[in-house]
């Protein structure tokens, strides 16, 4: 993703204020009455504060006449009742139609930041999820540890259901924990606080900013900076998030866009990621909520014969970045009946950790590579569906935390494939 100044993400002055001391950015589509109750939770706030709430801009939309009366009375109401909030429209990057929706949403990340950065704000908070899952006081919780104490990043920590986030639960967050040694749930949020200090390392402003940490990505090099900076990362516990659904037969893009950036930190980290050995939980505040009861299905089926399809159209590409032992063990996996289909929690992987280190090394063009990943990750999905519905007893984070210890458990391999690479040339 290109990376724009401050002065070109924030396009237009920020009134009428020009510096907060926090600002919460609302990325989701929420309307004036969801907007005023986020309001009422803020003022709940200690101290005199004052605060931006940064909404994505309306202008565009057919509807902009109406977003923009909406606007003012919200501002013109709030003043009046507490004048330290103010409602702020935020323009976001560079409208770009060949975008993703990912790449688009990176980008908005990006444009908050910036206009945090720009209001010399303490800190910063960003609410992504749909509104019909956010309640008031999601803003006020991510606020509250920035503001209260000397917390730099606030995660949350949402209930699981089987088959939503599973790129997360699958890939994102327990190789953050193997690499950095901190249990988080959700690295990429996407809901959550930012303090001013971590703002300035992925700005690359103030004290300990460096040329290369301006070109920090906004969203996934947050819990990478922040753990290896040794800034406290605490999570909260909020009610489930609804995600958008899932379309399994197209993940090629998303894998590239998500898993790009991802790979990009492993590789500038890797002197801080070598040093550790094991992970340690972090701090969470409030009790887990419980979910309604999740009865949502994969057809492993399709998952499976996917899978088949690339192991028989892909083993050029995949010959170049695995070893043979591993090619030996999925082509005997492509020869199981969807019912019978397991893929070891070890092989999956040292599968993620070669395309890691394939990644880095460029062994082929890196879109071309992530995308060529796809059916291998559907393999695990069917897997996963597999054990979730064979044992009654295997709830989704007993089952995810065993892929866990098998990412701690595989990462000296990681790590001798990345310091002689030579050696272990498939």
């Amino acid at each position: 993703m290109e990376t724009y100044s401050i002065s070109e993400l924030v396009q237009e002055k920020t009134e009428p204020i020009d510096s907060a001391d926090l600002v919460v950015g609302v990325l989701a589509e929420f309307d004036s009455d969801a907007i005023a109750k986020m309001c009422d939770a803020l003022h709940s706030l200690p101290g005199p504060l004052r605060i931006a709430v940064l909404e994505k801009d309306k202008r565009e939309s057919p509807a902009s006449a109406n977003s923009e009366t909406a606007e003012k009375s919200l501002s013109s109401e709030t003043a009046q009742k507490n004048p330290s909030v103010f409602c702020v429209p935020l323009l976001l990057t560079r409208p770009d139609s060949a975008a993703t929706p990912a790449v688009s949403m990176f980008g908005a990340y990006q444009s908050v930041f910036a206009a945090a950065e720009r209001l010399r704000t303490r800190g910063c908070c960003i609410i992504a999820s749909k509104p019909e899952a956010v309640t008031p006081r999601w803003a006020r919780q991510l606020a509250q540890p920035l503001l209260e104490g000397q917390v730099d990043l606030v995660l949350p920590h949402y209930p699981r259901r089987k088959f939503e986030g599973l790129l997360n639960n699958s890939i994102i967050a327990p190789l953050v924990r193997a690499l950095y040694g901190k249990r988080v749930n959700n690295p990429m949020g996407p809901d959550l606080g930012v303090s001013q200090r971590l703002l300035q390392r992925m700005l690359g402003a103030g004290d300990g900013g460096s040329a290369s940490s301006g070109r920090r990505h906004p969203l996934a090099s947050l819990t990478p900076v922040a753990l290896c900076e040794n800034l406290q990362v605490i999570e909260v516990h909020f009610g489930a998030r609804i995600y958008p659904p899932t379309d399994w037969t197209n993940m090629s893009s998303l894998l590239a866009d998500v898993l790009t950036p991802v790979f990009l930190d492993m590789e500038q980290n890797a002197p801080c990621w070598q040093r550790t050995r094991t992970s340690v939980a972090v701090s969470a505040i409030g009790e887990p909520l419980p979910v309604s009861q999740d009865t949502g299905a994969v057809d492993t089926s399709r998952l499976v014969e996917t899978f088949q399809l690339g192991n028989r159209e892909l083993q050029e590409i995949w010959g170049s970045v695995l070893p043979p032992s591993t090619l030996l063990e999925l082509r005997k996996l492509s020869r199981l009946p969807p019912e019978q289909f397991h893929m070891p929690d070890e092989l999956w992987v040292r599968i993620v950790y070669d395309f890691a280190l394939a990644h880095r090394l460029r062994t082929i063009s890196r879109d071309h590579l992530l995308r060529s990943m796809t059916p291998l990750y559907l393999a695990w999905v069917a897997s996963y569906a597999h054990d979730l519905q064979t044992s009654a007893a295997v709830s989704p984070e007993r089952r995810l935390e065993r892929l866990s210890l098998a990412y701690e458990g595989g990462k000296p391999y990681l790590v001798s494939r990345w310091r002689w690479p030579d050696r272990f040339n498939p």
